[in-house]
């Protein structure tokens, strides 16, 4: 028994030391950054970047992508044009994550997560043969819902967002 409090302790002291020790390097490394001013041009380490900035009345809104620490998130596309069926919208959709993913220093095979809303379920197989494949052989890990109530923006059967690294 006072081995087993012993080496809980000794746990313990280790974690809360390595916590304190990443502190200090945490710190360092926020010191150094802030006595070296970044160019203007580039952001500054940790600061996120933003495209495409959608505007509601002079307010933003939202991004169309987003830039941080190596990783780029998409915003939903989707396909708001005839005709409405699932693999041209599919087709659609796909061409618009890639488009983002390119202009943000990415591909298609750098995708991490991809999530897919359908505006309904029975779509499934169609959108599946069309995204089957376009991410390469290393596929990205994906959820896929049926949307409730109203279906997906802007008369879309589908709609997609993605997480990728540069």
């Amino acid at each position: 028994m006072e081995k087993q409090r012993r080496s809980a302790l000794k746990k313990l002291l280790m974690a809360v030391g390595g916590t304190l020790g990443l502190g200090f390097v945490a710190k360092a490394e926020s010191a150094a950054a802030a006595t070296t001013p970044a160019p203007a041009a580039t952001p500054a380490v940790g600061e996120k970047e933003v495209f495409n900035v959608i505007n509601d009345q002079e307010v933003p809104l939202f991004s169309g992508s987003t830039k941080h620490r190596g990783l780029v998130f998409i915003a939903g596309k989707g396909a708001h044009v005839e005709p409405f069926e699932i693999k041209a919208h599919t087709e659609i959709v796909l061409k618009e994550l890639e488009k983002e993913l390119i202009a943000a220093g990415s591909s298609m095979e750098k995708v991490l997560k991809v999530s897919v809303f359908l505006n309904d379920i029975a779509d499934y197989q169609g959108m599946n043969e069309v995204y089957k494949g376009r991410f390469g052989n290393k596929p990205p890990v994906r959820t896929t819902v049926a949307v409730a109530k109203g279906g997906v923006p802007g008369n879309s059967l589908v709609e997609m967002d993605c997480i990728a690294y540069v």
